[in-house]
């Protein structure tokens, strides 16, 4: 079956987020910061121990200092930019293997509340829509409710949660690099966003530049981690919440969302990736692969636990290519199948460099996709 054609274009989206927050007023916000907190934790039976991750950023674990340096217009000079703090990555639990008798994604050894999310004690801090226009900018022990509008180079966010009514939870716009967004929990309030009431994107990468997203507790928004190139590792996106949008149609619903036509290269390891919106209600994917934009390319899905949506996972479609997708659990604890009507939809086994390999359904069961007509 193919993919939902009532799903907005990814292209689309953006352009209704940057008219909405051009029009709208840029104040704190008096609601109360919501946890998105996690339902039960699913079950698994076979599983796979966490790989070492990838681009390994560092963080330290002190009090929560509040430091950042933030505006809402331009400087008239440049500040010093903070030291990127300094960190150790959680130890690898050893190289991929068969487990069984697992209760959750976690005790399969993937991200799930315990292992991701902020790691000192929080500062709260109501900004509203708030812009970033200085390079370096260290946001780090913060309790934000509001959202992050990114025109600057080397930002990193740690250690900090953010509750967002906006768009976004954080936006990286068009000619700006370097963000890292490390060891913080993304959320929403449902109800209150400016789509309708519903959220687009906890991460969104509108530019060309790769962004880090690492241990991160993700929940609520529509199209979770969004972005072209990027490194996506270690972690736990859950909870999404379904909602009508200003289009009048179930908003479709991903955990990740790609639309095509990267420059660079999107890498997907090691993450819990779980989208229980029903079908009724806008089920899109897992990993939404789409050449909305343009043709998908160079993308990397590896040691990842993924279950629901229409499909799992969407592939990437006709052109794609360097698509490598391998020992990842595709959990049945939604669907039968991983994802409504399957695991994978728009493979294109054909196209240059794609490899499926070690796939498996959370049974054991080897997933083998259905060749290109």
């Amino acid at each position: 079956m193919s993919r939902p054609t009532s799903r907005r274009t990814f292209r689309g989206l953006l352009l209704a987020a940057l008219l909405t927050v051009a029009s709208a007023a840029c104040s704190g916000s008096d609601k109360p910061a919501s946890a998105g907190c996690p339902k039960d934790s699913p079950s698994c039976r076979t599983g796979v121990t966490s790989a070492p991750p990838v681009g390994t950023p560092s963080a330290g674990t002190g009090e929560a200092t509040g430091t950042p340096a933030v505006s809402s217009s331009p400087p008239s000079a440049p500040s010093p930019t903070s030291p990127a703090p300094s960190a150790k990555a959680p130890a690898p639990s050893g190289t991929s293997a068969a487990r069984t008798g697992c209760s959750s994604p976690g005790a399969c050894g993937f991200p799930d509340a315990r292992t991701t999310g902020p790691r000192t004690r929080l500062t709260p801090k109501k900004t509203g829509y708030r812009t970033i226009r200085t390079d370096g900018t260290v946001i780090r022990g913060q309790d934000i409710t509001g959202s992050l509008d990114i025109y600057a180079n080397d930002v990193t966010i740690i250690d900090t949660k953010i509750t967002s009514d906006s768009w976004w939870g954080i936006n990286l716009r068009p000619g700006f690099s370097g963000l890292r967004v490390l060891h913080s929990t993304i959320t929403a309030v449902p109800g209150t966003g400016p789509d309708n009431g519903g959220v687009d994107y906890a991460v969104s990468n509108m530019g060309g530049s790769s962004v880090e997203v690492g241990w991160c507790d993700i929940s609520v928004f529509g199209d979770a981690l969004s972005m072209g190139q990027g490194d996506i590792h270690d972690n736990y996106v859950h909870d999404i919440e379904p909602f009508v949008n200003l289009g009048g149609e179930w908003q479709h619903t991903n955990a990740v969302i790609s639309g095509g036509g990267n420059t660079g290269h999107l890498s997907i390891r090691h993450n819990t990736l779980l989208n229980e919106t029903s079908l009724k209600q806008g089920a899109s994917g897992s990993i939404g692969l789409f050449a909305d934009v343009g043709v998908v390319r160079n993308v990397t899905v590896e040691n990842n636990w993924i279950a629901g949506g229409a499909y799992a996972l969407y592939g990437g479609s006709t052109g794609a290519t360097g698509i490598k997708v391998t020992d990842n659990i595709f959990s049945t604890e939604f669907h039968p199948a991983s994802g409504g009507y399957g695991v994978v939809a728009h493979w294109n086994d054909k196209g240059a460099g794609n490899v499926w390999r070690n796939n498996r359904l959370s049974d054991g069961r080897l997933v083998t996709p259905e060749p290109t007509s």
